[in-house]
């Protein structure tokens, strides 16, 4: 549905919630003094560990201006209240990449506003479980919540946009659809009316990889009966081809595969995977590639709106910047430790790519199954149409220059 279909009312409430929410641009707009005391993170080789540290002054002008905007930066938040928040996550403090983004949002928004603002992050399990976050933020358990929103589309399909789409937008492209493509007002529109709380991505990925196998498969006839550890709306693509889709938290994937229990299963890439103790198993795995179900996942904060619309516009500005410098630390994080670590998986299993036969079949069911989804959800639907025009347009562009680029730079 585009904004030219839209009904008067539509647009009058959207403009509404946006107002009342900060969302969009003008919520941007107020953070130019705290933007200006932004830090740097840096990954410790020998942990993997992500740490904050304050940017390096390179000359007599930019040490007078860094002091000015940290002048700027406290009095802006002299006047701010003391408040301290607790996150509920979705993950184990083990995963030095996921926790660590919450742990890295925490401590950039204590830095923006002076400390004065506190958010301590939990692991999964001890407010609530992993896949409970959404609804602990939303029934007031935590202040805050950091999780992955398509854990919950059981609620609804619409969180799946929040994440990932199958066979949908690499992490760069699902970035411009989010910031510049009006994503996150789609999504916070939603959000406020299913759950009133708002979302800011907090945390990406990139593309991730396809699983981790205990037999090769190369036709569709090798999934009948393949139960198999998978997210959200790609578990029904896999069912509706023949696979299972079976729920596992991902620190119980080895057990799982140890036992028999599941025959394959995903979780993220190289790091991730390794932090699990995959490389302990000790029989044959087949480590498949791409992630079609994730091109590019993003995690998000999840704030309850009564709570939001209390807070000073300079403390919703720290939040939202704090995020989207998350945002951008995350990949980076990932994009240096991904690398090295596939190093570590290249000594005990085989790397293999999907068959074209394989992803022809996991491309059209998933697009039968969106299509379906629509079909009997009008949020879903109204959703779906612009991004997929977005998604095909994107496409174009980054098939022109990137894809070019790609292919010669690994082939030359």
């Amino acid at each position: 549905m585009t904004a030219e279909n839209e009904s008067e009312d539509t647009l009058l409430n959207r403009r509404s919630f946006l107002a009342q929410a900060g969302v969009g641009v003008a919520g941007f707009a107020a953070s130019s003094a705290i933007l200006a005391a932004c830090s740097t993170t840096t990954v410790d080789e020998e942990t993997g560990a992500a740490t904050d540290a304050e940017p390096e002054d390179t000359s007599d002008t930019a040490g007078d201006t860094a002091e000015e905007d940290t002048e700027t930066v406290t009095e802006v938040q002299s006047d701010g209240p003391d408040l301290e928040w607790n996150m509920a996550t979705s993950w184990p403090t083990s995963l030095v990449t996921l926790f660590g983004s919450a742990e890295t949002f925490a401590n950039e928004v204590s830095r923006l506003t002076g400390g004065k603002f506190q958010i301590s992050p939990k692991p999964a399990g001890e407010i609530v479980g992993g896949l409970e976050v959404l609804p602990a933020v939303r029934d007031g358990g935590a202040e805050m919540g950091h999780t992955a929103s398509y854990y919950y589309v059981g609620i609804s399909p619409v969180q799946q946009f929040g994440t990932a789409v199958p066979f949908g937008l690499n992490q760069r492209q699902q970035n411009a659809w989010l910031y510049q493509g009006g994503g996150i007002d789609i999504l916070n529109e939603f959000y406020a009316e299913e759950h009133g709380i708002i979302a800011f991505p907090c945390g990406a990925t990139g593309c991730q990889m396809g699983g981790w196998f205990t037999k090769e498969i190369n036709t569709v006839a090798d999934l009948q009966g393949l139960k198999m550890r998978i997210p959200g709306l790609a578990g029904t693509v896999l069912n509706n081809l023949g696979g299972e889709q079976v729920t596992v938290a991902g620190g119980e994937i080895l057990t799982s595969i140890e036992t028999g229990a599941i025959d394959a299963a995903e979780f993220v890439g190289p790091t991730d995977d390794l932090i699990l103790g995959l490389n302990e198993l000790g029989s044959q795995l087949f480590y498949y590639h791409p992630g079609w179900w994730e091109p590019g996942t993003a995690v998000e904060i999840q704030i309850p709106l009564t709570l939001w619309n209390d807070l000073p516009e300079t403390y919703q500005a720290a939040i939202q910047n704090a995020a989207a410098h998350t945002n951008m630390q995350t990949m980076a994080t990932y994009d240096v430790l991904n690398q090295r670590d596939l190093q570590v998986i290249k000594e005990f299993a085989e790397i293999r790519e999907f068959s074209p036969e394989l992803m022809s079949a996991f491309k059209e069911e998933t697009e039968n199954v969106l299509d379906g989804i629509a079909a009997d959800d009008p949020r879903f639907a109204a959703i779906l149409e612009p991004w997929r025009e977005f998604r095909d347009g994107i496409y174009e562009w980054h098939g022109l220059a990137e894809r070019s680029f790609l292919n010669q730079q690994t082939q030359i």
